[in-house]
């Protein structure tokens, strides 16, 4: 029998605005505990919830990325529970009212696109952060009250694949927009997920198991691949699938049990008594809109209208440090392709020498862009133009200075020069002329060689071949 997988996902993301959701207190991360804290964080009596305005404006901003429904009536509710990490005893969440409903997110899997469906997304404030000891737990409430987004997906994704790529990409559309770092590792976003199989051609759902504390997005593929096939496992062999909580156990690779679940919790929600209902205008939620940085799809989109590959497009938007430069230096080259393999060759190389980051590079773009027209334009080799950079790297000159100070010559490009060339080289490998007119390209780099050497390598290689072809074409 086959089956196939029913699989939901609840993504929250920590928005990384200056203050927390209902309160005055810094979002920051790393910090030593418990000092990052207002009244409100605590619980303390008579203290009250102010909504952060910055908060709800990326909430519109993640709700109209993902195509909704945007809701023009904030409004938070109640969730009751009581835990150690919120001393409230309840959660502000928005259960009745959230922000966005209906939308939809894009993915490109190995099979083709899917379009998955997006339930809905809610704002509402983080929990503190609990430390496990042998004999004891400790409380870090910094992270109490930071503002989360929860997006709550359609039970549409099939695949741990489909999985991996839904949750990357709406942490990309979060990173680009600005709204979050998207640091599984930090905890800035968080993944639940809900995975259940059943016979292909039914409709019905089996039973839910639950997976809690994944740290990396490919982990969330590897722990569905591996649950899926586990409860096939039970149901070929006639046992049932029990309604579980589990873990990923990343050394062994597989899932592992954490507690049985028993009937949903009863939360109580009810509407939230102290935030009145905040009516959102028109021109809020256009402002929001509009002022929403440049997304990942687009700049995607617009990388490849440039010429760029898709790999090199999404090598490059992998980190958006990267993609800022990218577009920084740009405005000083109109050669996108071969200012993407700079980066991608020598810009990269450096960083990992010099252990930096794409956010602290050290050249200013316009030096990126110059060693690119030293090469399209000024008649450098790329080598050539590799050594200016690294020589700018090195003493944190320009690659102009840097050509000058190496004694770098550029190639030639002159039509008399390399003509004399070109009917040497022809005249003198005639066996060559005709591989090449037999169909062996190789021959072709054979005699650009030999043009080369007759030059001493000052001849400008493409032009060179050009000729060559031209010539060639001429002699048939």
């Amino acid at each position: 029998m086959n089956f196939e997988a029913v699989i939901g996902l609840e993504i929250h993301v920590e928005m990384r605005t200056r203050s927390k959701m209902f309160s005055s207190a810094p979002v920051t991360y790393g910090k030593e505990p418990n000092t990052e804290l207002a009244p409100f964080d605590l619980a303390f009596p008579g203290t009250m919830p102010t909504v952060n305005e910055e908060a709800v404006r990326n909430g519109i901003r993640l709700a109209h990325a993902l195509g909704m429904e945007i809701d023009p009536l904030v409004r938070f509710d109640r969730k009751n529970y009581f835990y150690s990490d919120l001393p409230k005893g309840f959660q502000i969440t928005q259960q009745f009212h959230p922000i966005g409903r209906n939308g939809s997110l894009l993915i490109r899997t190995s099979r083709g696109e899917r379009r998955i469906g997006i339930e809905r997304i809610h704002l509402e404030e983080d929990t503190a952060k609990q430390l496990h000891f042998p004999d004891c737990s400790l409380l870090d409430y910094n992270r109490a009250g930071v503002p989360l987004v929860e997006i709550v997906s359609l039970p549409e994704i099939r695949t741990g694949e489909e999985a991996r790529l839904y949750v990357e990409g709406i942490r990309n559309i979060v990173l680009y927009a600005g709204i979050s770092d998207g640091k599984m590792e930090e905890g800035s976003l968080r993944v639940d997920v809900n995975v259940s199989i059943r016979p292909y051609g039914t409709e019905g759902f089996g039973t839910k198991v639950e997976i809690k504390n994944l740290n990396s997005i490919k982990n969330i593929e590897l722990a569905l691949d591996y649950e899926i096939d586990r409860q096939a496992g039970l149901l070929l062999m006639g046992k049932e699938v029990r309604q579980e909580t589990r873990r990923y156990d990343e050394g062994k690779g597989r899932t592992v049990l954490m507690r049985l679940k028993t009937d949903a919790v009863d939360y109580k929600y009810f509407p939230e008594p102290n935030i009145a209902p905040i009516a959102l205008s028109e021109e809020f939620v256009r402002e929001a809109v509009e002022t929403c940085p440049e997304l990942y799809e687009s700049k995607r989109a617009r990388y490849i209208a440039l010429g760029l590959t898709e790999k090199d497009a999404e090598v490059i938007l992998q980190d958006k440090g990267m993609a800022l430069y990218f577009d920084k230096a740009l405005s000083f080259t109109k050669y996108p392709k071969s200012l993407a393999n700079f980066l991608l060759g020598e810009g990269n190389q450096h960083l990992n020498k010099a252990g930096l980051s794409w956010d602290s590079f050290p050249l200013p773009p316009e030096w990126m862009g110059e060693a690119v027209l030293l090469q399209d334009e000024g008649g450098f080799q790329h080598k050539q133009a590799a050594e200016a950079l690294a020589l700018s790297f090195e003493q944190g000159i320009s690659p102009k200075e840097a050509v000058e100070r190496l004694g770098l010559k550029p190639q030639v490009s002159d039509e008399g020069f390399l003509l004399g060339i070109v009917e040497k080289v022809l005249s003198e490998n005639a066996q060559s002329v005709q591989d090449f007119l037999n169909g062996k390209d190789r021959a072709l780099g054979f005699l650009v060689g030999q043009g080369m050497k007759l030059s001493r390598g000052k001849a400008n290689p493409a032009r060179l071949s050009e000729m060559i072809r031209e010539r060639i074409g001429k002699e048939e």
